[in-house]
């Protein structure tokens, strides 16, 4: 293997590794969701009714889905790199539609158990799926296009908090479903509900970002030079963030509220609005997540190559780990005494408003739920390098 082997493998899995590791967080995430009591009735990041403990369960999980949207965009640019422009455009347009598909046809169905699909959940997936879209669209004009485009949708879409929304319903739910979206629902009959919980174009901006970063690990870019930039911008990053929150003006929806207590002057600081991802929320979770990447490229343990598995067949897990949870938030529903009456919930079915557990045990489930994952996972990422049917390369 040669020196430039080296450095290419050494890039990729620091790129698996921080990608595993927001996957596994995630599922703590969706843990919480289903199994802890308070879950369904409370907010884990209100500084007037929570605790610490439940305030980081919630709040370490917003580095996942910018961090995965960020990394999504950086492998689009490597992937790229193999294929002509036509082809990686092509690519982008299919495998974007083929993920908003997904997200209403099978995600949608792990989440609720609904197949009815009374209630269709348009989340992360549905944005990466349009963003693509949108990906394939801008890049094939230039990558520096994409990069400008990016970072004007990244610093630039809180500017819509500043101005009254329009009055049409018509235009407002555009303005939503773009734009602002936290929690818009659109109904499609008396009984059939769209929820739309990820806005568009601020997630399209940081997988633009995160394209224009992809050319920091193209062939032949020295690894030193990445790292530096990386360091660099990680550093600004988190420096914008806490210069904005303290500045307390731009860059989130709701102004930072002040309180004559430490403890929850610190969570609030640290809250910020990821419905949608305001610039603050975003300068928060990438800062670290670059910093990362630049301390990991030449690291490799035991930890390291087992979050690098989940990382390198992400898909794969996000979807198994909806099913495995909700399958096992049956069993639990049942063992627990509920009866068959009350299986119907919205949103999710088996869930009642009241049930769940303190968050010793969500943190067990989260646990044994994720290593349970590991060997199918690690199957899966063998089987893809060693085959090479077309569908691989959408999941």
């Amino acid at each position: 293997m040669n020196a430039n082997n080296i450095t290419l493998s050494k890039r990729i899995l620091s790129i698996d590794i921080l990608r595993g590791l927001v996957m596994i967080i995630m599922a703590l995430d969706h843990t919480r969701d289903f199994f802890h009591v308070g879950a369904m009735t409370g907010d884990p990041l209100n500084p007037d009714t929570t605790t610490g403990m439940l305030f980081f369960t919630r709040w370490i999980t917003h580095f996942c889905a910018p961090t995965f949207v960020f990394l999504s965009g950086l492998s689009a640019y490597l992937s790229a790199q193999h294929k002509t422009p036509a082809q990686a455009s092509s690519f982008l347009l299919k495998r974007g539609l083929w993920l908003i598909l997904i997200e209403i046809m099978v995600i949608t169905l792990g989440l609720t158990f609904n197949p009815s699909y009374n209630f269709i959940i348009l989340q992360v997936i549905w944005a990466i799926g349009c963003s693509m879209v949108f990906l394939a669209l801008a890049s094939r004009i230039s990558h520096k296009a994409v990069l400008i485009i990016g970072l004007i949708l990244v610093f630039g879409h809180n500017l819509f908090n500043l101005f009254p929304a329009p009055t049409d319903s018509n235009g407002g739910l555009i303005l939503k479903i773009f734009f602002t979206a936290s929690g818009t629902v659109v109904p499609l009959s008396s009984n059939h509900l769209i929820g739309v919980f990820y806005a568009i174009l601020p997630w399209t901006g940081i997988m633009f970002v995160g394209y224009g970063v992809g050319a920091w690990y193209k062939k032949g870019y020295a690894a030193e030079r990445r790292q530096r930039n990386l360091l660099i911008i990680g550093l600004l990053t988190i420096f914008v963030f806490i210069s904005l929150r303290l500045i307390n003006i731009y860059g989130d929806p709701a102004p930072r509220k002040e309180y004559h207590d430490f403890f929850k002057n610190l969570l609030v600081f640290f809250n910020v609005s990821k419905y949608p991802p305001s610039l603050q929320y975003t300068a928060m979770t990438l800062g670290p997540a670059m910093l990362f990447l630049a301390f990991t490229e030449n690291l490799s343990n035991w930890f390291t190559r087992i979050t690098a598995v989940y990382g390198a067949v992400p898909f794969f897990y996000y979807v198994i780990h909806f099913y495995l949870l909700h399958t096992l938030l049956v069993v639990v529903f049942f063992a627990t005494g509920h009866n068959t009456k009350e299986i119907i919930q919205v949103p999710f079915l088996f869930r009642p408003a009241t049930f769940g557990f303190g968050l010793p045990i969500v943190y067990l489930i989260w646990f044994c739920t994720v290593a349970s994952l590991y060997l199918p996972c690690r199957w899966f990422k063998q089987y893809k390098q060693t085959h090479r049917q077309w569908w691989l390369s959408y999941v």
